[in-house]
């Protein structure tokens, strides 16, 4: 159960998740009125830290904590204080979570409070639907009565429907988006309809329709002033395996969908995406396969549906067999190609010259939870394919374990070779593991040991690694292969060109951890600053609306590279 901040204050110190996903990952400025104790704020900050966070608050308690959380909070009353004028034409995201069903006049404060709102920015609303089954089972039960919280809270001033909704923010000129429901106890929802349904006929009232109207418990609501131009983004994926199809497509599509007017679809490859026709539409494929007749097929049908096509790859392709075969289409027969680094970039843009490189970054940083007094250093390794990259080291791994026992454990994910090869008792074992479980294992380490030969097909790879690490304050320990480029020596992580090298820096850190500790920090701080996911959301969108325009001209230079995907 969730407590309140104060026991003089109803607020629950908590984001509502469903508000957090639809604040845009590209705002600048986000008021949050209502804020209670700035949670939804808090976590906001984790994806966008560069965004100015507002608040109005009406109870001083909670205002007091969001105020350690926002950048500015007003203590005043939402429904008759005036915004700061330097507020004015500035807010890129207006958030009413919860608030608007407590107000005596809604739409007044609406109204008032759109005076802030930028030209191209988007209203949320978390609004309580009163058609919720169980409002309608305790009406006809005759068991209505107030509660402390929730649909039947007392401070409730105002009751809205889904179409009510519609109809507040369309008389303040604002035209609604989408409206996302919050539905709990499905089953419950449909036990009600069920044994309502003998009665429904006399009504004129269908099963399917009751069903979905009181289904939702509450509706998120979008809403502009000018909505943009639908742009549909479907995006394929490759099974999860060690977090490359998490960072790659999951948490891109989700910062996109954040974004007023795009509109993502995650395809299996059978059922297609329902888009109206004539809608701007992308079809980004992960690391495809478009081999021989069956791969052109893929890309004439793609192209038969208007869609631009786009390949997303990230390894050096002279490297994988199957991108050797000589009917092979990745990259020749799509309309562009994106990527995350400008040596692979380089690589790419000889198979095509429509490209664009965006790097890897993290979409949220988690909050600390190493370096805990008195304990040992851990360090962790967890990445795939690198059986020929730590053999060098393995030497040295071992000779640290005899030298410092108990103060030095090792945490080995997927890698099981290396881990028979490590001679210390203090070791730990987990297979490949899905993304949120390999994140929870690096977070409780120290150090993250992150070994890359110099090759030309390691020299394409991206700094991911150090990146996950430093989102968890975990001090990377990397050759300087990739990582040399973003890791300064001692500052914010350690350079560890050999065993020699490695040798000596973890016997200092684990002699004075608080150095471990602050290139951490410094690290992480380095990503806050430059690398989160939320700073391209941006660039990325404005790519793919740059690709839509000019598909005529993308087209044509696609058709002269692959003539056999002319249509007859």
């Amino acid at each position: 159960m969730i407590e309140p901040v104060s026991p003089a204050s109803p607020y629950p110190d908590a984001p509502n998740p469903d508000l957090l996903e639809r604040i845009p990952q590209t705002a600048r400025v986000v008021l949050d009125v209502g804020c209670g104790t700035g949670a939804l704020g808090a976590a906001y900050r984790r994806l966008n830290p560069r965004a100015i966070l507002l608040g109005i608050e009406g109870d001083a308690a909670a205002a007091r904590v969001a105020a350690s959380r926002l950048d500015q909070v007003m203590l005043d009353d939402i429904e008759t204080a005036p915004l700061p004028a330097a507020w004015h034409g500035r807010v890129d995201c207006l958030i009413y979570g919860d608030v608007l069903e407590h107000l005596r006049q809604p739409e007044a404060v609406l109204r008032r409070h759109l005076d802030a709102l930028a030209p191209d920015g988007v209203v949320l609303a978390c609004i309580p639907n009163v058609e919720h089954w169980s409002f309608l089972d305790r009406l006809l039960r005759g068991g209505w009565r107030y509660e402390t919280q929730g649909l039947f809270d007392r401070t409730h001033l105002r009751w809205f429907t889904r179409q009510g909704m519609a109809d507040l923010l369309d008389g303040v000129g604002l035209a609604p988006l989408d409206a996302a429901p919050r539905v709990f106890e499905p089953d419950r929802a449909e036990r009600f309809v069920a044994d309502l349904a003998p009665a429904l006929p006399a009504f004129g009232v269908g099963g399917a329709d009751l069903a979905e109207r009181t289904r939702a418990l509450q509706y998120v609501w979008r809403a502009q002033t000018a909505p943009a131009e639908p742009l549909h983004l479907v995006l394929t994926m490759l099974a999860p395996v060690g977090g490359v199809s998490e960072v790659r497509v999951l948490e891109p599509l989700r910062a996109l969908a954040s974004v007023p007017g795009v509109v993502v679809h995650l395809w299996n490859g059978r059922d297609q995406p329902q888009i109206p026709d004539g809608a701007a539409r992308l079809l980004i494929l992960h690391r495809p396969a478009l081999v021989g007749g069956e791969g052109l097929q893929t890309v004439r049908a793609a192209l038969a549906r208007g869609f631009v096509i786009v390949t997303e790859f990230d390894d050096h392709p002279d490297f994988i067999p199957v991108l050797q075969r000589p009917d092979m289409y990745n990259f020749s027969a799509v309309h562009a190609v994106q990527t995350t680094t400008a040596t692979l970039a380089a690589v790419l843009r000889t198979r095509n010259p429509e490209l664009a490189a965006f790097p890897n970054a993290v979409r949220t940083l988690a909050e600390p939870r190493n370096f805990l007094p008195g304990s040992p250093l851990t360090l962790f390794f967890g990445a795939l394919n690198r059986e020929r990259d730590w053999p060098p080291y393995l030497d040295a791994l071992n000779a640290l374990g005899a030298e410092l026992g108990p103060a030095l454990r090792f945490a080995i994910v997927h890698d099981h070779g290396l881990f028979e090869r490590l001679e210390s008792p203090f070791k730990s074992f987990a297979p490949t593991l899905e993304y949120t479980a390999y994140r929870d294992m690096l977070a409780r380490a120290e150090l993250c040991f992150m070994p890359l030969a110099d090759t030309e097909f390691n020299r394409c790879k991206s700094d991911l690694k150090f990146l996950e690490a430093a989102a968890h304050r975990v001090a990377a320990l990397a050759s300087p292969t990739v990582y040399g480029e973003t890791i300064r020596h001692g500052e914010n992580g350690f350079l560890v060109p050999d065993g020699a090298a490695l040798q000596g820096v973890v016997r200092a850190l684990v002699a004075e951890p608080e150095r471990a500790r602050r290139a951490a920090e410094t690290a992480r701080r380095q990503v806050e600053e430059r690398r989160m996911l939320a700073y391209q959301v941006e660039a990325r969108v404005a790519w793919y609306r740059s690709l839509w325009q000019r598909r005529g001209p993308l087209t044509e230079a696609l058709l002269a590279r692959v003539p056999e995907l002319r249509l007859p």
